[in-house]
């Protein structure tokens, strides 16, 4: 009997432990609530004050037109969530949790598949961060400006152009970059994509709070110190931010200030190209629509008589209206530097640019910078690439992408198709910072492998090149002929320094070749990649294409013209050097003349000799570096490369003398330092060319 009651007393004790517990949590989620209330309640989306919410209530009748309706009235943004499309004008009203909950009691949450962007542009694969962009992705892009402006004369004002305007806190359209193309693009440029963070932040919800909107600056302490508040996120710089960007010589500034410092210049160079070219004086007023007036007594500031509509600036040349359309696209994201920075960057440097193509070059574009070291340009095809298709593929994303080079250390060397990026991360080389990723050693196309003994090898992983004499003599010995190019690919520096060890080259049979660069031992010092690259401060050595001038200059003084040891760093010429143990490679007799001179002859006399082969067998030839796939057909037989010529479709067929030689050049070229990694081995494999397609090489010096 006891047993029983205490087996009752026990099931009724816990029944009100569950109870207290179910009804705790109600507590907690009530409260939770409630303080989620009070922060939406107190945010600009719950301003009943605000301007962008009480503009229309002085119309008659007061509606919020639909084109603007789905931002500025939660009628209006809940009639677009219904189909994708404002269908009447809406009453006015502030946000609701409607806004963004379909079901607000429990917290569910308003889905949309894609976000479409003013440019035409369309976003998928988004989560909550979809819903901030609807309405945070500006009015305008480059689009907009461009039919505002077509067929119209570059530098003629039109008075059917008015001022387009990107609108307000257009922040998404700042951090997707080109992708959207938010900012005006010129013709021409690439522009970084997505700005891409660390994981876990990447999206508005990430780093704002989504009901007070605030910025969640505790969670930016943890990389970038002394964050304590908004404030300080003005101060923050990037590892691989370390260039000058406005030219104020100031490279530890946070990227606030190089923005600020190259809008600065942006806007003389707008009121500049007014008095000189267009003759009316241009004055910005960012709190008053629409923002550019004319400046009536010239004084360059717009004070309150001239800030009316009736004075706007109305002379606006398709040129004029880029730039300042693009002043704008910066002004209007007041955290734009923390969207995409180097994004609006390069619009501005764009911008200022192109004004300065008819001031006269009025705005001093010294000491500027538009992009940075290759491993963080944004803006550079080897990222850049692959945005139509919206991913790198297998093939090209070890070296590519930010997460490529992770995943095919982690999978044995296997690669897939990774998101397209804008450069290297931190985690594409550091487990987590300092650590860096262990490579035990790496494998070279010609399927030889090596190891540098410390974290160059993770460098040799991708500066090795993508193909080899293997890779030739193996589409030689397939078939007769005629062969399409095979290309090393860009920056092969390793396969270059390793020379002979790991056949990078095409290496002719029988003849003997340089192993690894035997000149940059200098006494146990510099003998891998990071001890040249990475041989500077913390900060700057992530710059890696800039190894430290203070290491060189002490033995090479500045350049070949002044050889003396201690002279100034700063005034150090990479281009100048020649140790006196390199000997006339060229043959020229001249032996005052730098490394990287040597071997710019030898380049000549290559593709001269291929050109002259080509002519003996009937198919001339011609090459240029820049264009893929670089050596083309010379229809005309004239030498030289003709508009029409250097297309994919005009693609030279090759001999295998003339793949060899083609091999060998390209190599010399897209390796554009081997006069400083390997120099000799690149002679080695220039004048072997040269004999391979008939030219006289007794007058060079190369083994």
């Amino acid at each position: 009997m006891k047993l029983k009651k205490l087996s009752i007393l026990s099931i009724l004790f816990g029944i009100s432990i569950s109870l207290l517990f179910w009804q705790g949590c109600k507590v907690v989620k009530a409260v939770y609530e409630t303080v989620q209330e009070a922060h939406f309640a107190a945010s600009g989306h719950a301003d009943k004050g605000a301007e962008a919410f009480v503009h229309w209530n002085g119309d008659n009748p007061p509606v919020v037109p639909v084109t603007c309706a789905k931002c500025h009235s939660i009628n209006g943004f809940l009639d677009f969530a219904a189909d994708g499309v404002v269908n009447t004008a809406a009453a006015p009203g502030v946000f609701t949790c409607q806004l963004c909950h379909t079901d607000e009691k429990n917290g569910i949450t308003r889905v949309f598949e894609t976000v479409t962007f003013p440019s035409g542009d369309i976003i998928g694969n988004l989560g909550k961060e979809a819903i901030c962009m609807q309405c945070h992705q500006g009015r305008s892009s480059t689009v907009t400006v461009n039919t505002n402006t077509a067929g119209m004369a570059d530098d003629t004002p039109n008075a059917k152009i008015s001022f387009s305007n990107i609108h307000y806190f257009a922040a998404a359209a700042t951090m997707y970059g080109t992708l959207v193309r938010g900012g005006y693009q010129y013709a021409n440029k690439t522009y970084d994509a997505k700005f891409a963070h660390i994981e876990g932040y990447g999206a508005c919800n990430d780093c704002h709070e989504p009901h007070s909107l605030e910025i969640r600056t505790e969670r930016c302490d943890t990389c970038h110190t002394n964050v304590r508040g908004e404030a300080d996120l003005k101060n923050i710089r990037f590892l691989g931010s370390l260039t000058d960007y406005d030219g104020d010589g100031n490279m530890t500034e946070g990227i606030y200030y190089e923005v600020q410092g190259i809008l600065e210049k942006l806007y003389a160079g707008i009121q500049a190209y007014a008095n000189q070219v267009v003759g009316v004086p241009i004055g910005y007023d960012g709190n008053t629509h629409p923002y550019f007036f004319k400046d009536t007594n010239g004084d360059g500031v717009i004070d309150a008589s001239e800030a009316v509509f009736g004075n706007r600036y109305a002379s606006f040349t398709p040129r004029l209206l880029k730039a300042c359309y693009n002043m704008q696209v910066v002004k209007k994201d007041p955290g734009g530097f923390a969207h995409g920075g180097k994004y609006l960057i390069e619009l501005m440097y764009d911008s200022i640019e192109d004004l300065n193509s008819r001031i006269g070059g009025a705005v001093s574009m010294t000491g500027m910078h538009r992009g940075d070291e290759g491993h963080f340009d944004g803006s550079g095809m080897p990222w850049r690439d692959w945005d139509a298709e919206g991913e790198v593929p297998a093939n090209c994303a070890r070296c590519h992408s930010a997460k490529g080079l992770p995943y095919f250390l982690a999978n044995s060397g296997q690669s897939i198709a990774q998101p397209i990026a804008n450069g290297l991360l931190c985690t594409t080389c550091h487990t987590s910072p300092p650590a860096v990723r262990q490579v035990a050693e790496v494998t070279f196309p010609s399927g030889i492998k090596a190891d540098l003994g410390d974290s160059s090898n993770l460098c040799m992983i991708c500066h090795q090149g993508r193909s080899s004499k293997v890779n030739v003599d193996k589409a030689i010995a397939a078939s007769a002929g005629p062969y399409s190019f095979s290309n090393i690919h860009y920056f092969p520096a390793a396969a270059v320094f390793l020379g002979a060890e790991v056949k990078g080259g095409y290496e002719y049979n029988g003849k003997i070749y340089a192993g690894k660069n035997p000149f940059p031992n200098h006494m146990g010092k510099f003998n891998t990649c990071v001890q040249c690259h990475m041989g500077r401060e913390a900060i700057k050595g992530h710059n890696v294409a800039e190894p430290n001038p203070a290491n060189c200059v002490n033995c090479h003084g500045q350049d070949i013209a002044q050889p003396n040891p201690g002279a100034d760093p700063a005034l150090f010429v990479f281009e100048g050097i020649r140790p006196a143990s390199i000997p006339d490679f060229d043959g020229d007799g001249n032996m005052a003349e730098s490394i990287k001179e040597e071997i710019e002859a030898l380049q000549a006399g290559l593709y001269t000799g291929m050109q002259a082969y080509g002519f003996a067998i009937g198919k001339p030839i011609l090459y240029d570096p820049n264009s893929y796939p670089y050596f083309f057909k010379d229809t005309n037989s004239n030498g030289v490369i003709d508009p029409g010529e250097a297309t994919y479709a005009n693609g030279y067929k090759f001999d295998a003398a003339m793949l060899k030689a083609a091999f060998n050049l390209q190599m010399s070229y897209k390796e554009p330092h081997g006069h400083i990694h390997h120099p000799t081995y690149i002679a080695q494999l220039l004048v072997d060319s040269i004999q391979d397609v008939g030219g006289n090489v007794t007058v060079y010096t190369w083994r």
